[in-house]
């Protein structure tokens, strides 16, 4: 771990998902340095064996290290539930954020007492989402859907059209049907499909994204270690793939306009 507070925040998702985590994170801390890893090669996650997730956790997060971040986000739920244990337990020097389904919020708001979850299959199967809904979910009714078919699109850079609404409105619209209120995204790459799912909710069910709340989390752990960039110089934003797609390429210059 790099202590120097000029450092950058380390992230990695298995593709172009985490980056809706980085421009939360960016729009909430302007003066920060970021290192971004998009896995793409490996992509999806969702349904890879713990230990392979594990390994490429594990990978990632040296890399990122070795370029001198001093915090990594784990951009990816599916990653943050399989192997966030195993990083904080192999490296507790290091900062880590991870994710989490915002079904806390949900539940908590939710007037007819059942939220959707849209989510890949390894995020369903982590001890955080399991924890998450018995702690706050007792009295709600959670529907979970297993959405796999939306990191395609995303990966594809399918975020509208005709074909990505028919296959979105399959998974979206049974949970409105049954009464779901909130429709929690569980993965990072859903952000990019949420006017499109606003659009079939039709104002029948809040879309909510953790980025935000992620966001404020890295703040608060940078501030408490002392960390938080004090520098006025424009900052330095790195984008790496292993396997640069078009899609990536495209929306990395739609959010920063740099791909390293």
């Amino acid at each position: 771990m790099n202590p120097n507070p000029t450092a950058p925040i380390g992230f990695f998702d298995s593709g172009i998902g985490g980056l809706s985590v980085w421009r939360a994170v960016a729009a909430l801390l302007p003066r920060e340095n970021t290192v971004y890893f998009a896995d793409s090669a490996n992509c999806p996650y969702g349904n890879k064996p713990i230990d392979e997730i594990i390994a490429l956790a594990l990978r990632h997060t040296r890399a990122l290290l070795d370029a001198g971040c001093k915090l990594i986000v784990v951009a990816c739920n599916t990653a943050t539930a399989g192997a966030i244990d195993t990083l904080r337990a192999t490296l507790p020097e290091v900062p880590f954020v991870g994710m989490e389904p915002a079904v806390k919020p949900a539940s908590l708001h939710s007037r007819t007492g059942v939220v959707g979850v849209l989510a890949t299959e390894g995020t369903f199967h982590g001890r955080l989402y399991r924890e998450t809904c018995a702690r706050f979910a007792r009295e709600t009714t959670v529907l979970m859907c297993v959405a796999d078919d939306f990191v395609s699109l995303v990966e594809r850079g399918e975020t509208s059209g005709e074909r990505a609404e028919q296959i979105v409105r399959q998974r979206v619209e049974p949970l409105l049907d049954a009464g779901a209120d909130y429709l929690v995204l569980g993965c990072t790459h859903f952000p990019f499909l949420a006017p499109l799912i606003r659009k079939i909710a039709a104002g029948r069910a809040e879309v909510l994204d953790p980025a935000p709340a992620v966001a404020r989390q890295v703040e608060r752990l940078l501030r408490r270690r002392g960390l938080l960039n004090p520098s006025d110089d424009a900052p330095s934003h790195l984008f790496r793939s292993s396997r640069p797609t078009p899609a990536f390429r495209a929306k990395v210059a739609e959010l920063s306009g740099k791909l390293d």
